[in-house]
C-alpha cells in the first residue's frame, strides 16, 4: 500500500520512500508551497493512495537521500508519465536513470506546455523551469 508524500514521492508500508523517475512536481511539503504543488499532490493521491503499486527500476535504484527511484504503476497505469502528460510535473532527467525514456517524457511535457494543461496555464512561475 502506498501513501502520497507530495506530487512525485510516495511512502510504502514499512516506511520506504519512492521518488518517481523522470517526473518533477512542484513542491508542497516542508514549508514549501509552489504553484500547483497541492494540485500535483492531490492528483498523485487520487491515483495511488491506499493502493498496491508496481515499481520498475532503472540503472540506479536509490538516490542520495535513501529513497528508491522507480517508475510507479497502479492497475497498469504509469503515474510518472501521467503526471507529466497532464501538466502536474516537469520531465526531469538525472543520469543514468531514464536515458531510454527521456525523449518520450520531454515530448509529453512539451505537449502539455503547448496545450496549457495543468500548471502550464495556471502558474506564472513554474518551479521546474
Amino acid at each position: 500500500m502506498a501513501q502520497v508524500i507530495d506530487g512525485d514521492t510516495i511512502e510504502l508500508a514499512g516506511g520506504t520512500r519512492v521518488r518517481y523517475l523522470l517526473a518533477d512536481a512542484p513542491e508542497s511539503t516542508g514549508g514549501k508551497r509552489d504553484c500547483y504543488g497541492p494540485e500535483a499532490a492531490r492528483f498523485n493521491a487520487d491515483l495511488v493512495d491506499g493502493r498496491e503499486v508496481d515499481l520498475k527500476y532503472d540503472e540506479q535504484c536509490e538516490d542520495r537521500y535513501g529513497r528508491l527511484l522507480a517508475y510507479v504503476s497502479v492497475a497498469g497505469r504509469e503515474v510518472n508519465q501521467l503526471l507529466v502528460e497532464r501538466g502536474f510535473a516537469c520531465a526531469l532527467y538525472i543520469p543514468p536513470n531514464g536515458r531510454d525514456r527521456k525523449d518520450q517524457l520531454e515530448l509529453l511535457e512539451s505537449q502539455a506546455r503547448s496545450e496549457g494543461r495543468g500548471m502550464w496555464s495556471a502558474c506564472e512561475v513554474i518551479s521546474c523551469d
